[in-house]
């Protein structure tokens, strides 16, 4: 036991610049997944190429799926974004005839390099072949990449206002950092930060857990029990509240469990972020529902990402007990109809 004036310097407020999160300490972290999705959209949307064949040019954002956040921990700022984008291209020859085409970019992520980043480009459906297919699985490949870093580049340098507080000397203890094998350090003065080379960067071992159980209902039916208050009350036994609407929240287990839908495709998948109320503070998992008919009933499949590690079994347990048993159990799903 610390003797009295004595106590552990990290927890002492009143010698605090602001009074909160004394030299960084604590982890904090920042959801940037909105501010990612509008940023992308608005650079690659004025992405365009052009050579002797004709032009092309990016006309859609048609899918932007994942997340972005950024973490505080003892002053230094660790970076962590996956994302799955597809997108429309449009190109016109020299001589007036018009196409269509798609790209997929479907590993975006703080673990690849950003040449390590696919770039798929195709024709749309029954278009026929054209040279300008060429250009923009080149110069339109390369523009595309040289946006997704800009995004990156962004991200670390505009999203990060206030991750790092003042300490007591005013000065930052840390520079950012960040796991990815891209180069996402954030450049600052050396007058304004002061390293310490005993500083060690912490962040959330997080883990992906897969489920999979089979209901005997309909995908229509078991759609429903998750996203109808009634129902969810039901089947947890206990008070919920549940806006069944895209950016809608939850709150489950008198608030043990909690989220916000982030898609809803009616009797085919649900996107949520869900967490734990013992999860680090602000700390969700990004969670896939996806209902398969199948000759006897539905397959459900839960994928989880971003689950902290030390809770991945807590985490399969209480979606064992709470979710799956505990339908089946009160609407009598675990019985094969005939």
């Amino acid at each position: 036991m610390a003797k009295w004036g004595q106590g552990d310097p990290r927890w002492i407020v009143e010698e605090r610049a602001d009074a909160t999160n004394v030299n960084n300490w604590h982890w904090t972290e920042r959801d940037a997944s909105n501010w990612s999705i509008d940023k992308i959209k608005s650079l690659l949307l004025a992405l365009s190429v052009e050579n002797e064949e004709g032009m092309c040019e990016v006309t859609e954002v048609t899918k932007n799926d994942g997340e972005a956040s950024i973490n505080n921990r003892k002053g230094k700022l660790i970076f962590f974004f996956e994302w799955n984008i597809h997108l429309s291209w449009s190109g016109t020859s020299k001589t007036g005839i018009k196409y269509k085409g798609t790209v997929e970019i479907p590993n975006l992520s703080d673990e690849n390099d950003i040449d390590e980043v696919d770039v798929i480009v195709g024709l749309a459906k029954d278009e026929p072949d054209t040279k300008l297919l060429d250009l923009m699985k080149t110069d339109g490949a390369d523009k595309i990449r040289k946006a997704l870093l800009k995004y990156v580049d962004t991200l670390k340098l505009e999203f990060t206002h206030g991750m790092i507080l003042p300490t007591i000397n005013g000065v930052q203890t840390e520079q950012p950092q960040s796991k990815s094998k891209m180069d996402l350090q954030v450049k600052a003065p050396t007058s304004q930060l002061h390293v310490q080379s005993n500083s060690v960067a912490v962040k959330i071992p997080t883990c992906k857990i897969n489920l999979k159980d089979e209901f005997m209902t309909s995908p229509e039916e078991l759609y429903k029990i998750f996203i109808t208050e009634e129902l969810v009350q039901a089947f947890t036994h206990a008070p919920a509240a549940v806006e069944a609407a895209k950016g809608g929240k939850f709150r489950l287990l008198e608030g043990n469990v909690i989220g916000e839908f982030l898609e809803l495709a009616s009797e085919q998948r649900i996107v949520m972020k869900w967490r734990y109320k013992s999860w680090p503070t602000e700390h969700y998992a990004t969670i896939t529902l996806t209902f398969t008919g199948k000759k006897d009933g539905t397959e459900l499949k839960v994928d989880c990402r971003g689950v902290p590690l030390s809770e991945a079994d807590q985490t399969k347990a209480g979606w064992q007990r709470y979710y799956f048993d505990g339908i089946k159990q009160t609407f009598g799903y675990n019985v094969r109809l005939f």
